[in-house]
């Protein structure tokens, strides 16, 4: 399997995160105030910008610039040797491949990156959370989703003392892992709209063409 697939199937996992059963959790009183915490916390972010370093599950790594305006927008930017972005508007999620140029568009409403970028997220209460778990300088809160786009399973990683999101990392229903991690993080700065706009016209463009080849 060649680096260009890798990578495009890794992006394609930032959009479709996890999928899963649905069953009783039972969680301490620790950990049900760790979940409000984190909750309040992930609402008072509307902005964040930063850097990601991405394993993916053959092993490489990628890096890249990251932007998310909440709600429901997003861009990832991956450095070369990779041509991929990863952008939601709000309503899609849109996978471009620059050197290919081909553009792959959902729903965002139909992906579970929908609840990252959902501002009122509230993971105390959420049937989604299926597991929790509060050490001295991490939480990590496992999260499972029912989607049309296949199965897998979401553990996001937030810092114990700040609250803020780290990492996250992604099992699809093969048992591969992908993860992503955060740094150089900034909260609140204004973004430009550009970043979160998809170019629909461009894509209906290459989606006739890909069918008449």
């Amino acid at each position: 399997m060649g680096l260009p697939h890798l990578l495009r199937r890794s992006a394609l996992a930032l959009a479709f995160l996890f999928a899963g059963t649905v069953g009783a959790l039972a969680i301490t009183a620790d950990e049900q105030a760790a979940l409000s915490e984190l909750s309040a916390k992930l609402r008072a972010v509307t902005t964040m910008n930063g850097e990601f370093v991405q394993f993916n599950p053959s092993g490489d790594k990628v890096e890249g610039k990251f932007f998310i305006a909440r709600p429901g927008k997003v861009n990832f930017q991956y450095a070369k040797p990779s041509n991929l972005s990863v952008i939601a508007d709000g309503k899609s999620v849109l996978v471009f491949d620059k050197k290919l140029q081909t553009y792959d568009v959902w729903p965002l409403s139909q992906t579970p990156l929908r609840l990252l970028l959902d501002s009122n997220l509230d993971l105390a209460t959420s049937e989604k959370v299926r597991g929790v778990k509060v050490a001295a300088d991490m939480i990590e809160v496992t999260l499972v989703d029912k989607t049309k786009f296949g199965g897998g399973i979401l553990t996001l990683v937030f810092d114990r003392k700040s609250n803020e999101l780290r990492q996250w990392t992604v099992k699809d229903d093969q048992a591969l892992e992908t993860t992503v991690a955060l740094y150089n993080v900034e909260i609140g700065n204004k973004l430009s709209s550009k970043l979160f706009t998809i170019n629909y016209a461009a894509a209906t463009n290459a989606a006739r063409d890909k069918r008449t080849k």
